[in-house]
């Protein structure tokens, strides 16, 4: 035998899945995972380690090991091949390469080990085929399945008509006072309506109360409400969509994508309240240069007391980009222009109480690439495996602090996971849209720069267009209320404000 086990262990030796192939007691093999890490040579870049009886080839992966177990007289080089594959089935099944999620995914790992080697030698496979015999996806399986529903659909539907002649048989039975049909004989007429009665009752559904022409007071409780098959039809396949793994969100008439862009709101408002909200729009070529860059900015201000109904807001316009602003037609214009105050026109007025008024509001286009507040590139190039593919990531606004930053890679449908290599942050890989999600928390002036690198079968097209969405507390154009005053003699008012980056749409072609 060549290949004794496939065991995947801590730095301490301790097994956190083993596969055997040949008869070997468990106390041997942790035995000798036990003894591995005392036997590595530190300072050397050897992957192997050999003893009196057996030779470990071994692989380091972050926090821990993949250790193949072999003979001394195997093949050096094949068993090298072998461990390459074992280390890349690894990632496929376990998101992050930690004890926990190994032992998670503990009978997936084993399922794979089993097609790569069988009672000790290497099978002819790669990674895409073991993907595919793991997931044991059976066209003919699947045909059967339907033809099966199809046929159990059309015997309820038989067995209904079936009962409902039955029924109306019995009740034309019942008005010419003769016997039931297909109910009399050996037991005599009085077994016949109460055996009706069973059989109709059992067969199927009680009989819906056509409507009247002539309105009546209800005698019962009313059945107006009552779901549809077609609402229990949906429940189903819920129930199949959650029993597949598949995470369900409740239904909130927002779609996850929309809900995640939104900032909370702060906690404690006072009653004159402001909302500094921002939204880009950006378009890049892969290649470099600017499509288009667009930043709609408003700032809405909230009244709740009508003591403070007549104030004027002062604003701090700090902006260099040349943005285009614009105020509300009921705001003093040449107040604005001449000292940045946000004022009505008939000075005695005061703003509506408890609702968002737009007081300014501003625009900024351009195509001037030193306007990038991220800067995004996408490097995949071809390898004899598919694409090798580097991104990378660079904030140009050093002043903002972008969060919950997330990078939209699509990957192409039917190749698996992708063999994710250096990373900085986190990333997801959602196989049902297709689409590797690299998440970092905070992108600011600490943390301006990063990269991604993974592997996977495609084409340089494949990856394209890649999207970005983020949401920041800062302002890209620096335009903020600095003081909010009486009209009345100047008397500071107290208030407070909330400020919103988000994007619209940020995409690499």
């Amino acid at each position: 035998m060549v290949l004794l086990a496939a065991a995947v262990c801590t730095k301490a030796g301790k097994a956190i899945v083993s596969r055997q192939f040949v008869e070997m007691t468990r106390t041997r093999v942790e035995g000798l995972l036990a003894a591995f890490p005392k036997l590595m040579n530190t300072g050397k870049q050897h992957t192997f380690v050999e003893t009196e009886s057996v030779r470990y080839v071994y692989q380091p992966l972050e926090k821990l090991y993949m250790v193949l177990v072999t003979t001394k007289n195997s093949n050096i080089l094949e068993d090298l091949e072998t461990l390459r594959l074992f280390s890349r089935v690894i990632p496929e099944y376990c998101r992050v390469l930690e004890e926990g999620e190994v032992s998670d995914h503990c009978f997936d790992l084993i399922f794979a080990f089993d097609e790569i080697v069988a009672l000790g030698y290497r099978e002819n496979v790669n990674l895409a085929q073991i993907r595919t015999f793991t997931e044991m996806d059976s066209h003919e399986e699947k045909v059967f399945r339907a033809v099966r529903e199809t046929q159990e659909r059309e015997a309820k539907a038989e067995m209904r008509r079936k009962a409902k002649e039955l029924q109306q048989a019995r009740r034309d039975a019942d008005r010419s006072g003769k016997k039931s049909p297909g109910f009399s004989g050996g037991f005599g007429s009085m077994s016949s309506s109460s055996n009706a009665t069973i059989i109709t009752d059992t067969l199927m559904e009680p009989e819906k109360p056509k409507a009247s022409p002539v309105p009546a007071r209800a005698s019962g409780p009313s059945k107006a409400l009552k779901l549809s098959a077609r609402g229990k039809e949906v429940d189903d396949f819920v129930d199949k969509l959650k029993s597949e793994g598949q995470v369900i969100m409740p239904s909130s008439g927002k779609r996850p994508s929309e809900a995640s862009k939104a900032l909370p709101p702060p906690v404690n408002t006072e009653s004159v309240h402001l909302r500094c909200e921002e939204k880009i729009s950006l378009t890049c070529g892969r290649d470099g240069g600017l499509q288009n860059l667009e930043v709609l900015g408003m700032i809405t201000l909230r009244v709740a007391d009508d003591k403070n109904g007549r104030i004027r807001l002062t604003i701090n316009n700090g902006d260099k980009k040349g943005v285009q602003l614009q105020t509300h037609p009921n705001v003093d214009k040449k107040l604005f222009t001449t000292d940045s105050v946000l004022g009505l026109k008939n000075p005695d007025k005061s703003f509506p109480l408890n609702n968002d008024v737009g007081v300014l509001k501003w625009r900024l286009q351009t195509t001037d690439e030193t306007f990038i507040p991220l800067t995004i590139n996408c490097w995949p190039s071809e390898s004899a495996t598919g694409c090798d593919v580097n991104i990378e990531y660079e904030l140009q606004e050093e002043a903002l602090e972008l969060n919950d930053v997330v990078i939209s890679i699509p990957i192409p449908s039917g190749v698996g996971a992708p063999v994710i290599g250096d990373l900085d942050g986190e990333y997801r890989h959602d196989s049902r849209r297709n689409v590797l999600e690299w998440c970092l928390p905070v992108v600011d002036v600490n943390n301006k720069t990063g990269s991604l690198e993974f592997s996977v079968a495609g084409q340089p097209n494949d990856f394209f267009p890649v999207n970005v969405s983020f949401v920041s507390k800062g302002n890209y154009c620096d335009i903020t209320v600095a003081k909010v005053s009486q009209v009345d003699g100047e008397v500071p008012v107290r208030f407070s404000s909330e400020t919103s980056f988000l994007v619209d749409k940020y995409e690499i072609l």
